[in-house]
Order: structure tokens, then C-alpha cells, then sequence
């Protein structure tokens, strides 16, 4: 059921058009934020083969290792979460899921479950699920149109030169805390 909110909408589910929509976006955002008031939002850019809709209400995505861990931490300590897509060709759209996300790490199933849907990427350092409590659109009509040119591959490019050895450093190093301290991934 499709219900009007303004100019927008709220859905009760991920049907398989918004599915193809979604997955059709080259670039998406993440926002989270931790329960401390003084602490930090975070909304971070997201891209490359990584995302899916893995149920009407759930979906999930591999998750790079990369400069901080913000996402990671706010969901470790509260699990709340928004995700947006915007459409930046000739057809306007944004759809955001709201929901509680989880990280999975290697050797877990829900990491196992997703990373098998996407290329291999020595960048890879966790996995996020969400469970969708929350699934609106709005008309995006103040959204610029661009052209999508080509993936960057600086984040392969770095890890394959780091090696295992050197990506488990590095993340032991930046991905260990958050900025405002919450624990991230392990040491």
C-alpha cells in the first residue's frame, strides 16, 4: 500500500520496481548519528557494487574499510539509521529507508549472505543489514542532473598495494574508535 505524505510518499514495502530503482543508483548516502547529544551526525557517500534489497524490509551492503569507523560505531551503539537515494538523471527522485542496522563481520552469516552477492574487494572489512521500519520518496526536484562518468578505483588500489597485513593495520590504527570514542570494529 502506497500512502501520500505531501509531495511524497510511504510505502509498506520494497516492491520489485523501487528494488530495481534502488539498485540502480550509483551513489547513495548513509546517516547515523549516537545517542550523546555533543556527539557527531555522520552521513557518509556511498558507491561501487556493494548495495541490495534483500527482503521487502531488509536490505544490506559491503561495507569498505576506509578513514573512520562513524557508521559502524552509531550502529554498535544504537542501531539507528537513515539511507538515501537520489536519482541525479532526467527522472527525480528520492527514496530514504529508515530502520535498526546491524554490522556483520567475517565469518558471521549475514556478512557471508551479502558479500556473496557483490565482486570480491580486498577493501572489504564488515558488513551492514537493515531492517526497514521506514520507506518514504519525495519528488527531488531541486536535485541537480549530472552524468555518472565511471567508478573511482583508488579504494582497490590502495588495499591491493597495503595487502591483508597492511589493511588489518590500517584499520586497527583508524577504524578501532569513532571521533567521539565509541568502540568500532576490534583491534
Amino acid at each position: 500500500m502506497i500512502y501520500s505524505v505531501s509531495m511524497g510518499k510511504l510505502f509498506d514495502s520494497i516492491d520489485d520496481t523501487m528494488k530495481a530503482w534502488i539498485e540502480a543508483q550509483p551513489l547513495w548516502f548513509v546517516a547515523t548519528a549516537p545517542l550523546s547529544g555533543d556527539g557527531h551526525v555522520n552521513m557518509s557517500p556511498r558507491g561501487h557494487d556493494t548495495f541490495s534489497v534483500l527482503g521487502d524490509r531488509r536490505v544490506g551492503w559491503v561495507d569498505y574499510t576506509g578513514s573512520g569507523v562513524e557508521t559502524i560505531a552509531h550502529l554498535r551503539e544504537n542501531g539507528r539509521i537513515c539511507l538515501m537515494f537520489v536519482s541525479f538523471d532526467s527522472r527525480p527522485r528520492i527514496v530514504r529507508l529508515y530502520g535498526h542496522g546491524s554490522v556483520s563481520l567475517p565469518g558471521e552469516a549475514a556478512f557471508d549472505e551479502v558479500v556473496a552477492l557483490h565482486p570480491e574487494h580486498p577493501s572489504t572489512r564488515a558488513v551492514i543489514t537493515v531492517e526497514v521500519t521506514r520507506i518514504s520518496d519525495s519528488c527531488g526536484w531541486g536535485v541537480p542532473v549530472m552524468e555518472v562518468t565511471d567508478e573511482r578505483d583508488l579504494l582497490r588500489l590502495q588495499a591491493e598495494k597495503k595487502g591483508v597485513e597492511g589493511m588489518a593495520d590500517y584499520r586497527a590504527e583508524k577504524n578501532t574508535r569513532s571521533i567521539d570514542g565509541l568502540p568500532g570494529l576490534p583491534a
